[in-house]
């Protein structure tokens, strides 16, 4: 029997390889390319008013070779190519700087999920590695990988839930019955 799915709260995106063609420590707003297909789910769930944000690891910051200037240019670029956003939260930070917010860590989902008022558990994250997912459930949100050439197979076999492109990780977190592992079990007994 079909079931209605609620819409999530929020859906947070990485930024580089999920909504713009990733260009290593890009300091240049010119460089800025959306993806294929970023405008319009973006557009799409503004439409049905779901606040959209970005939650992005900038460690070229912290390797002195992004200049905060920089980044906020190319991120006005972004915003001016795809926006507007409800939220940005950026961990500036490196790996060695044992932060809580760059991802795999919960912090940037968590910062965004609260600014925005909503709680994680009823965000989305989409991003293209294994740390976008792994910060989505470190944070109790659903995370769904669209990967591109540079994610490893085993952070696509890991992925609770991947999808080829935006349009179809926005079809599977909007539409269709979401079916838990004993329906789908049950459906198996019966024959279904």
């Amino acid at each position: 029997m079909p079931q209605s799915v609620r819409p999530p709260a929020a859906v947070l995106f990485d930024r580089d390889g999920t909504l713009i063609h990733d260009v290593p420590y890009n300091s240049e707003p010119e460089r800025v390319e959306p993806v294929a297909g970023a405008r319009e789910a973006l557009d799409r769930l503004r439409a049905q008013g779901i606040p959209v944000g970005i939650v992005t690891n900038q460690s070229g910051v912290a390797r002195g070779l992004i200049a905060p200037e920089a980044l906020r240019a190319v991120n006005d670029r972004v915003d001016a190519l795809l926006g507007p956003f409800d939220v940005w939260e950026i961990c500036p930070h490196d790996d060695g700087d044992r932060c809580d917010c760059r991802k795999p860590a919960p912090g940037l989902v968590l910062r965004a999920a609260r600014r925005l008022g909503v709680r994680a558990e009823d965000c989305v994250v989409i991003g293209d590695i294994g740390r976008d997912v792994e910060a989505a459930r470190a944070a109790g949100a659903r995370g769904i990988l669209v990967p591109t050439p540079v994610t490893l197979p085993e952070e696509v076999a890991a992925a609770p839930e991947v999808a080829p492109d935006l349009a179809a990780a926005l079809d599977l977190m909007l539409g269709g019955i979401q079916l838990t592992a004993e329906d789908e079990e049950g459906m198996t007994r019966a024959g279904g």
